[in-house]
Formats: structure tokens, sequence, C-alpha cells
């Protein structure tokens, strides 16, 4: 008996590093982008506008918007989870937007108010005391930033849409160091695709490359290229053409969210359509794009990359999907969760070495931030019951809804 209580214990004592170190994985906080809005659910036509300025206005007016702000909220299991610990207002509110999708390791977080060409950049070092550390809008003939990724150097990678003016022409990749100073910049024009708009991006450290995704956020107009840099010096070195599908419904448009598998180097390219591109020779001076899945839905969103699975939003179908992508030319479905039919997911993002999700969106999730949980080694999926309500008393005096739309988890 004795024996036994010594190998228990021994067994205890040597598993309590394990246990310490799966606990401490998990994230304390969670850091959400928002804007006030007394009037969260606007009808389309607040949208129906040629005019960036005519659209600024007619979006303040229609969703009684105040200011864009970060949140921060403790997400920890047990009574404190989904409490408001800060809140840093910022600018006015225009359309907040996209922010890393996860926090860069030197706790600078990039967020931007798209349609209001305001990009805020944060100091997250200290989650209960966030700190704007600058704000920028257009830079040189770049405007409306879309997307952010920390890059090995330290550096931060960003896709801007346009270029000299509103929607007038393809905007460009820029680089900034951490003091916000541009490193460089390129011009994603081509001749003879003038819908180029560059959306998102996936860096692959290990081949020097950057792959960028094409769509307009206005959806003026379709585009049906992907494009793949050189990291280094920023050298366009392919426009890929999307491989047209024999389906009704063209999947082969408008090229998104594009993401580098776990291998670090594969890349996969999804589209707002709901077709899956996997990009070949990618580290060559010829790379070009292969159809290897069709999601069968008709919008599409923002994926993550968990282990072995690409878990990505379907907007129209209200769902999120978890594919087996070990084998990247062959996905194959292995878990989907469904939402309440007025809600329409968006975003997504990953707790850093958890197994949580956090998803935002439209409809019903205009005023909400929800939870799910990915099996990293079956990739199924399960919706949590715990929300984030967004309709609330704010510390700044704002009385009303807020939109939620870009959200990450703290570094352990």
């Amino acid at each position: 008996m004795k024996k036994a209580m010594f190998r228990g214990l021994l067994l205890l004592v040597l598993a309590f590093p394990l246990i310490a170190e799966a606990t401490s994985v998990s994230s304390h906080y969670l850091f959400v982008w928002a804007m006030e809005a007394q009037h969260p659910h606007p009808h389309a036509s607040a949208m129906a506008f040629s005019k960036p300025t005519d659209r600024r206005t007619a979006l303040r007016t229609a969703l009684g918007l105040g200011k864009d702000f970060l949140a921060v909220f403790d997400v920890r299991p047990g009574p404190s989870f989904g409490k408001l610990v800060a809140m840093l207002p910022v600018g006015e509110a225009v359309m907040a937007h996209h922010t890393n999708y996860a926090e860069p390791p030197n706790d600078v977080l990039y967020a931007n108010d798209w349609l209001g060409n305001r990009t805020y950049v944060f100091n997250l070092r200290d989650p209960l005391h966030p700190r704007l550390l600058r704000k920028f809008g257009s830079v040189g003939v770049f405007s409306n930033p879309h997307s952010f990724v920390y890059l090995p150097n330290g550096n931060t990678l960003a896709t801007f849409q346009y270029s000299e003016g509103f929607n007038h022409a393809a905007g460009g990749l820029v680089e900034f160091d951490p003091q916000g100073r541009v490193v460089r910049s390129a011009s994603a024009a081509v001749a003879g695709h003038p819908d180029i708009r560059p959306y998102s991006l996936a860096v692959v450290a290990k081949l020097n490359r950057v792959v960028t995704g094409s769509a307009d956020m206005m959806g003026a107009q379709v585009s049906h290229v992907a494009q793949v840099w050189r990291l280094s010096d920023l050298k366009l070195i392919k426009t890929m053409r999307l491989p047209p599908q024999p389906r009704l419904y063209d999947t082969a448009a408008n090229s998104s969210e594009p993401r580098v598998l776990a291998d670090g180097k594969t890349v996969l390219v999804p589209t707002f359509n709901c077709g899956l591109f996997m990009v070949r020779n990618l580290a060559g001076d010829n790379p070009t794009l292969q159809h290897v899945y069709d999601f069968g839905y008709r919008t599409c969103e923002v994926p993550v990359v968990a282990g072995d699975f690409l878990v990505e939003t379907m907007q129209s179908g209200h769902a999120i999907v978890s594919l087996d992508v070990h084998d990247p030319e062959h996905p194959h479905e292995v878990s989907r969760i469904l939402l309440p039919p007025d809600e329409y997911p968006h975003w997504l993002a990953l707790e850093p070495g958890g197994n949580r999700l956090v998803i935002t969106g439209y409809g019903a999730l205009n005023t909400k931030v929800r939870f799910a949980t990915i099996d990293r080694r079956t990739g199924k999926l399960t919706l949590e019951p715990a929300t984030i309500d967004f309709t609330r008393a704010w510390p700044d005096g704002w009385r009303g809804s807020a939109i939620p739309h870009g959200a990450v988890f703290s570094n352990p």
C-alpha cells in the first residue's frame, strides 16, 4: 500500500509541471476593437453612396456612431469571465474593422477604422492599461489599409487597398518599423488587372515570400487574382490567376485571407465566394494556384489555422467549418457548428497555445462576441454557451450598443 501511495505521489509530482504548463497557456484577456453605435442594425441603404465622404456621413448618421475604442475583457474561466477591465476610446468612428489576427509578440496591436482611413497602434504590454502609441492615415499614395502581420524582424507589414484616392487604383504593401517609420513600400498595380485591391496577406518567412489576396471592400469590382511577393524587398514576383471553376457561382473570385499552414511553407488562399486554392511552386519564380476545395456556400470569411486544421467562417451559412488540411491538396471537412439563423459570422481568431476561438460578425452578432473551442487532435468544433454583450453602460459615459469587429486573445 505504501509503495502504491508513493508511486501515485511520484506520478503527481512528475505530472505537476505538465499540468501547470497546460494551465499557463490559457489567455487571461480578450482585446476587442469596436465602435459605439446607438443603432447597430442599419438598413443596407446606409452604404449606397459612391463618394467616401457620403458613405462616412451616412454611416455615422444611420448607426448613430460615437467613438472607436479598444476594450479589454477578462476571459479566464470562472466568475470573472466577460468582465470589462479596460476601455480606451480613440477617434471618431466610421467603420472599426480589422486588427492583427493575433496579438504580436511585441504586444503592439494595429487596429483600423477602414472607411475613416485611420489606423491606431496600441501598446498592450499592460492589458489593464492599454496605451495609444500613434495613429496614421494614408501613407504616401496609399490609403485605406486593411490587414496587418507582425514580421520575424519585428516590423509590421500592411496591405493598403487603394492608391491615388478612394478606389481609384490598386494599393500595395507598406512595411513599418517598430517606431512606425516606413521601411519600404510597393505597388500592387499590374497592367491588364485594373481590379486588384490588396486585401489580406500571409507571410512565409521560410521561403522569403508574401502572398496577398485581392478583393475590394466596397464590392465595386471583382478580382480574379492573388499575388506573390518577395518578403525581403517587397518585389512583386507574380500576379496569379485563380483558375475558373465549373460552377454557376464564381468561386474563383475575390481572393481574401491567405493562410500559412503548420509546415510554415504551404499557403492556402480562400475566396469570399467560398473557393479554396493552394499556391504551388511558391519558392520559385512562377507560382500558380490550384483549386483544392469548394465550401459550398456563397460567402466565406476569415479563417484560422489550428495545427492540421483550417477553420473558416461560412457567413452565408451561419456556420463555422473545420477542414483537415494535413494533405493540403485534398482537404476534407471534419466538423462544423451552426449559429442561430440571425447570426452571420465574419471574424475568427485563435487563442495562442489554447483551444478557444473568438467570433464576431453581423446580424445579431453586431452587438456580441461568441466563443467556440477546437479539439486540436481531431478538429472537432464546439460552440460555447458564454457570450459577451456589447450593449451596456460603458466607462466613458456611452450608454447603449457597440459593434465589435477585430478581436484577439492575449498572449499567455
